[in-house]
This record gives C-alpha cells, sequence and structure tokens, in this order.
C-alpha cells in the first residue's frame, strides 16, 4: 500500500506541474527507468505530446531492481529491462522480458535470464526481434540472448568476456563493457568497453542469436579517453563515440565492419578544469545535430554534422539537473529529452530546426534516479 501511495503521489505532483494537459491516444509511449534499488526501482510510463513536448504519467512498474537500461523489440511490443537485487555485486545479473499491454504503460513480466555478468549496463535487439545483446561493465563481458516468438528470452548463447587495460590506473585496470550496439544493417554489433580504450566489433548471426569477433576485432581509442556509449549516423555510414574519462567525442567512418578514426572534440568549454565524465550521445534523426551529456558539469554540449562528418560545436548549455545520464530525441527531431540521474529529474529542451541550438521547456519533472528512456515510435 505504502508504494501505492507514493506513485500516486508522484502522479499528483507530476499532474500539478503539467498543469492538467489532456493526453491523446495518439501520443507515444515514453518509458523511463528508476535506478533504484527493492520497491523503489520501477519503469515509468509517460504519454509524450510531441506538438508540445509535455510528459503525461500513466503507470508504474515496480517488480523490477536497479533497471539500469533498456530496450525495445521491433515490433513495439515487448520491453527488456536490466533486473539486479545488488548493481555490481558478487552474483550474476538479469534481464528482464516484459510484454506491452496496449499503449496503457502497463508491463506484464514475462520471464528473467541471467546477463552472465555484473553491472550490466546497456541493451540492445536486433532488426528481426530475435537476439537481444547486452554488456556487463564490472566483468568486462558482453553476450548474447535468443528471443522467443512470444517475447520471452532464453538462456545466453554467447558471451565474450574482454580482455586487456589502458592508462588511466584507477579506472582501466581491467576491461569495463559499456554499450553494445546494433549495426543498421543488423550484421554486426559494437562493443564500446572503457577500460581497455577499445570499441570491439562483433559479427551477428541474428537466428542463431550468436556473436563472433570480427576481423579487425576492434579499433583503438585514444588513451585514456574511456569509450562509453556510441550511435551509428542516420546515413549508415559513420559512428560516433562519447568518451567518458577524457570528456571527448570521437568520430568515426565504418564499412563493412571496420571503424576509421577522423576526429575526436572536447564536449567542454575551453579552459574549464573541473572533475566531470560524459555518459551519452545522441544523433537527429535528420543527421545534422550530434548531443553529449557532461556529469559534474552538468551540461549537454550540441554540435553540427558536417557534410564530411566532422564536429563543429554549437554551444555548452546546463542540463537542468545533477548528472546528465541518458537522452532521447524525439522522433521528428524537435525535442531532446534530458535524463538526470542523481539529479532526480527529467528536462525537455526545443531544437532549433536550422541552428540545433536548444532552449529550456517549462518545468522539470521529478523523477527518481531515472538512467534510461525509451520511446515507443
Amino acid at each position: 500500500m505504502k508504494r501505492v501511495c507514493r506513485f500516486v503521489a508522484y502522479l499528483g505532483l507530476v499532474a500539478t506541474l503539467l498543469g492538467g494537459v489532456s493526453v491523446s491516444a495518439d501520443d507515444p509511449l515514453l518509458f523511463v527507468s528508476s535506478f533504484k534499488a527493492g520497491e523503489e526501482g520501477a519503469i515509468h510510463a509517460f504519454k509524450w505530446n510531441l506538438a508540445t513536448g509535455v510528459l503525461s504519467p500513466t503507470a508504474s512498474t515496480t517488480d523490477v531492481e536497479h533497471p539500469f537500461f533498456l530496450a525495445l523489440s521491433p515490433d513495439n511490443k515487448f520491453l527488456y529491462s536490466i533486473h539486479a537485487k545488488q548493481f555490481s555485486g558478487p552474483n550474476d545479473e538479469e534481464v528482464a522480458a516484459y510484454k506491452l499491454e496496449g499503449k496503457t504503460g502497463k508491463l506484464t513480466l514475462l520471464n528473467r535470464q541471467s546477463s552472465l555478468g555484473t553491472a550490466s549496463c546497456y541493451l540492445d535487439v536486433d532488426a528481426t526481434g530475435k537476439t537481444l545483446v547486452v554488456a556487463n561493465y564490472t566483468t568486462g563481458d558482453v553476450a548474447s540472448l535468443p528471443i522467443k516468438p512470444d517475447g520471452s528470452l532464453g538462456p545466453a548463447v554467447t558471451e565474450i568476456v574482454h580482455k586487456g587495460s589502458s592508462v588511466n590506473a584507477s579506472r582501466q585496470k581491467e576491461p569495463h563493457a559499456h554499450c553494445f550496439v546494433i549495426s543498421p544493417d543488423n550484421r554486426f554489433a559494437l562493443a564500446a568497453d572503457l577500460g581497455t580504450d577499445q570499441v570491439f566489433c562483433y559479427r551477428l548471426d541474428a537466428e542463431k542469436s550468436t556473436i563472433a569477433a570480427n576481423d579487425p576485432a576492434f579499433v583503438r581509442s585514444p588513451p585514456g579517453s574511456g569509450p562509453r556509449h556510441l550511435t551509428f549516423h542516420p546515413n549508415g555510414k559513420r559512428v560516433y563515440v562519447i568518451n567518458e574519462l577524457l570528456n571527448t567525442v570521437s568520430a568515426y567512418n565504418w564499412a563493412d565492419g571496420t571503424l576509421t578514426e577522423f576526429q575526436t572534440i572536447s564536449t567542454l568549454p575551453e579552459g574549464f578544469t573541473g572533475v566531470t565524465h560524459t555518459a551519452d550521445v545522441k544523433i537527429t534523426p535528420n543527421g545534422k545535430f550530434l548531443y553529449g551529456t557532461n556529469r559534474g558539469h552538468d551540461s549537454l554540449a550540441a554540435y553540427s554534422i558536417g557534410d564530411d562528418g566532422k564536429l563543429t560545436l554549437i554551444e555548452i548549455v546546463p542540463s537542468r539537473g545533477a548528472g546528465p545520464q541518458n537522452l532521447l530525441i524525439s522522433p521528428d527531431g524537435k525535442w531532446l529529452l534530458c535524463a538526470n540521474m542523481p539529479g532526480n529529474n527529467l528536462s525537455l529542451f526545443a531544437i532549433d530546426q536550422k541552428t540545433g541550438k536548444i532552449t529550456p521547456q517549462g518545468e522539470t519533472v521529478q523523477v527518481a534516479m531515472p538512467s534510461c528512456l525509451m520511446l515507443v515510435p
């Protein structure tokens, strides 16, 4: 009952902030994970009005702990989440499979399977909906799991443990796989490893739900950079990697499983000397603008993307909350939503379609430790 009362109060607070805005059946669903233990861990559902940018809460799923990251099936029928009773603890964590109950935001648990690692921090689903991949930070490994026709997960088929280290003595003594992203052509999966300063490339067999090292198997990032998240450009020809430890973004040409770096650019204003680390990187659907997060400096860095793929800094603006963790850009490219995890809020920005500049919109929305944003188109 206490949990229900807390969520009712949460709904009331958000409704107050939104001024009683009505919800349309055509508004897409937004899922937001709360990175908390026990009954405080949750996946919250909102309706997102893309005309106004307004978020309206609809439901909350609470049978999940430390749901650090989410992934969606290509048919939009199933949602997958990290489930960890003790995040980065001694026991392997799990991936939970949920069925979406229409457009209500309610989720029905199907099953859970081991992620084969700890501090599980990233999920992705292939274009056929038959394979899920997961990155495990503390154990420095990646794994692939089959997805059954009913959306439930089978036991992992492949696990690959990364090897190596790098120059940062406190953060890079061993591998730390931090993301695992499937390529647009569904043939490869790229894993950024913060501990080894490498982006690993794997061949993906979606039918068998297996991964295998590509040739070449990886590309090296600048020493001490700590690659964290990556994203493919909409044209499928370039990859952008945000580097947590050196607060930079690296740009790569991408061709048939091979990455070739052509630029690295700072995410911080000139002269800043404080402690800060990047987290997420996203590109607008039209491929013209890129945004990255700075945790510590608590800001968002905006860039234009040239015809040659090179980045030019547009501006660096406050994230409106502490520790900007995850970003989401609306399908029309007009809105940028930021999850400020230790700041316990979501902040909304309007994207200028011509310049790429971002402008704060409305009040921030309170959500406990928001760690991942996932939109159902």
